[in-house]
C-alpha cells in the first residue's frame, strides 16, 4: 500500500469538468464496497406497479416453498431473517456512529421494488445473494461525496468506530446464533455427543454384513481397539490389512458378544482414489445425541459460552472447506470426507429436511445458530471484499499511524488490492458453484 498521510480528499482544482467514472472503475468500487454504490433519483425508484408485482411474485415463492417441505419453507425464512438482520447489524452501527447510509436493500442486482426514507433507499433486488448496506466514503476509490458529506464518510471516522461498523454483520450473527440455541435449550435441551459409536447400516455383501452386525448394534473394539467415534472406528480398521481375521466386540440386546470379520479392500472408488484398496469394513457409523435439560438462567449462560467452541469448530471448518486441494478433488470424487466437503446453502436448505423430520422445529433452530455462526466467523476473515478485509485495512491504518505517531489520518490505498480481491472473488465463485454442483450430484 503506498504511504499516504493526508486529510481526504486532498485538494483538486475544479478546471475541467469531472470525468464519469468507467464501467470497469464502477464494478471495481462495487466489489470493494460489497454492494451497487449507484445512486437513483426519487423518480428512478422501483415503487411502481412492476415493483409491487415483483414483491407479490417472491411472496408466491415462498407460499410455494412451504407447499413443498414445511422444513424447507421455515430454514428459509430464518435464513432471510438472519441476512437482514445482517445488514441491519451494519446500518445501526452506522447510524450510531454518525456514518450517512443511503441504500440499505435485500439481494443483489437489479432493483425489483424499493423506497425512499430520509437519506436512504430501501428495497429488494433480483439476485437471492446476500445483501448490502451502502454506507458512502468507504475508501479511496469512493471519491464522489460532496464536500459536506466528507465528515460523515466511513473513512473520516475514528478505528474504533469503523470497526465497529465492518464487524456489524458479524457480531449480529452471534447475537442470533445466542438466541436460537437459548430457545433450543429452553425447548429441547442442550445437545451432547455420546462416546459411543453404533452401526448406523451395514452394506450388503460386504464384510460387516456378512459376518452378521446389524443396524443400532454399539460397536466397542476392533481388533482390542476400544472405538468411541466413527472417526476412531475408521482408523482402528484401517490399522489392519484387508484379509485380516479381526473381532469386533458389540453390545447387542443389552448383551455383550465377540463377531469374527473378515476385512475386505475398498472398491467402490475410483483406482486413482487414495481411499481405493483401504481396509474395508463396510458399514456407516454414528455417534448417539443427548439433550439436557436447562433451566432458563443455565439455558441463557450456555447459550453464550457455547459460542466460543462452536466459533472455534467454524473456524476450522472454513479453512477447510477454502482450502482448493479439497474442493479439487471433491469435485473428481477422489475425497469424500464430509469434514472437509464444500457445502452452499442449497445443500444445507436440504439436510434441513432430515433435521426437521428427526428433530422437529428446534432441530431447525439449532442449525440456524450453527450456520449463523459459521456465517459470522466467514465474514470476519481478512479478505476482501469480506467485511473481515476491511477490518484489517482498518487495523492496518490504524498502525500505520500509530507508527508515525502523529494525529493525521493514513489513507490506505485500497486500490493497489483490487487484484487480490478479485482473486478472492473468483475463487468464491469457484467456490459455489463447485459446492452447487456437488449439493446436486451428491446430496448430504
Amino acid at each position: 500500500m503506498t504511504d499516504q498521510l493526508e486529510q481526504f480528499p486532498p485538494p483538486t482544482p475544479l478546471t475541467d469538468p469531472p470525468v464519469p467514472a468507467s464501467r470497469m472503475d464502477k464494478f471495481k468500487g462495487e466489489i470493494v464496497a460489497g454492494g451497487a454504490a449507484e445512486e437513483v433519483s426519487d423518480d428512478e425508484l422501483a415503487d411502481g406497479w412492476q415493483g409491487k408485482v415483483a414483491m407479490v411474485a417472491i411472496a408466491g415463492l415462498f407460499v410455494w416453498l412451504y407447499t413443498l417441505n414445511v422444513w424447507w419453507f421455515i430454514f428459509v425464512v430464518g435464513l432471510v431473517i438472519s441476512i437482514f438482520l445482517h445488514e441491519a447489524g451494519h446500518y445501526m452501527t452506522a447510524k450510531w456512529t454518525g456514518m450517512k447510509v443511503t441504500q440499505f436493500f435485500m439481494f443483489m442486482g437489479p432493483r425489483l421494488w424499493s423506497f425512499r426514507r430520509g437519506e436512504t433507499e430501501y428495497g429488494v433486488r433480483l439476485i437471492p445473494l446476500g445483501a448490502f448496506v451502502r454506507i458512502v466514503g468507504m475508501h479511496k476509490m469512493d471519491p464522489d461525496v460532496p464536500e459536506a458529506d466528507e465528515p460523515r464518510t466511513y473513512r473520516q471516522k475514528s478505528f474504533p468506530r469503523r470497526l465497529l461498523v465492518i464487524s456489524g454483520g458479524s457480531l449480529m450473527h452471534m447475537i442470533i446464533a445466542i438466541g436460537l440455541l437459548f430457545i433450543v435449550y429452553v425447548g429441547q435441551g442442550e445437545r451432547t455427543v455420546v462416546p459411543e459409536v453404533y452401526v448406523g447400516a451395514a452394506q450388503v455383501g460386504l464384510p460387516a454384513e456378512q459376518a452378521g452386525l446389524r443396524a443400532d448394534d454399539q460397536i466397542l473394539s476392533v481388533g482390542g481397539i476400544t472405538v468411541t467415534n466413527p472417526t476412531e472406528l475408521g482408523e482402528a480398521v484401517r490399522s489392519f490389512d484387508p484379509g485380516d481375521m479381526v473381532d469386533i466386540v458389540v453390545v447387542r440386546d443389552d448383551a455383550q458378544q465377540s463377531i469374527p470379520v473378515g476385512l475386505a479392500a475398498r472398491t467402490d472408488v475410483p483406482e486413482d482414489n487414495d481411499a481405493f484398496g483401504s481396509t474395508y469394513l463396510g458399514i456407516s457409523s454414528f455417534n448417539p445425541i443427548e439433550f439436557i435439560d436447562h433451566s432458563v438462567p443455565a439455558a441463557a449462560l450456555n447459550a453464550v459460552t457455547d459460542i466460543v467452541p462452536t466459533a472455534w469448530e467454524s473456524t476450522q471448518g472454513v479453512v477447510k472447506a477454502l482450502n482448493p486441494v479439497n474442493l479439487i478433488t471433491h469435485v473428481n470424487g477422489t475425497n469424500d470426507d464430509l469434514a472437509t466437503r464444500p457445502v452452499t446453502l442449497v445443500g444445507v436448505t436440504g439436510l434441513s429436511d432430515d433435521v426437521g423430520d428427526s428433530e422437529g422445529i428446534f432441530g431447525v433452530l439449532w442449525l440456524l445458530a450453527v450456520l449463523n455462526v459459521f456465517v459470522g466467523v466467514f465474514n470476519m476473515f481478512p479478505l476482501l471484499p469480506l467485511d473481515g478485509g476491511h477490518a484489517l485495512i482498518a487495523v492496518y491504518e490504524r498502525v500505520r499511524e500509530g507508527m508515525r505517531g502523529t494525529k493525521e489520518r493514513y489513507f490506505a490505498d485500497v486500490e493497489r488490492l483490487m487484484p487480490f480481491a478479485m482473486a478472492v472473488v473468483i475463487f468464491l465463485v469457484m467456490f459455489m458453484f463447485a459446492g452447487l454442483y456437488l449439493d446436486i450430484a451428491k446430496p448430504l
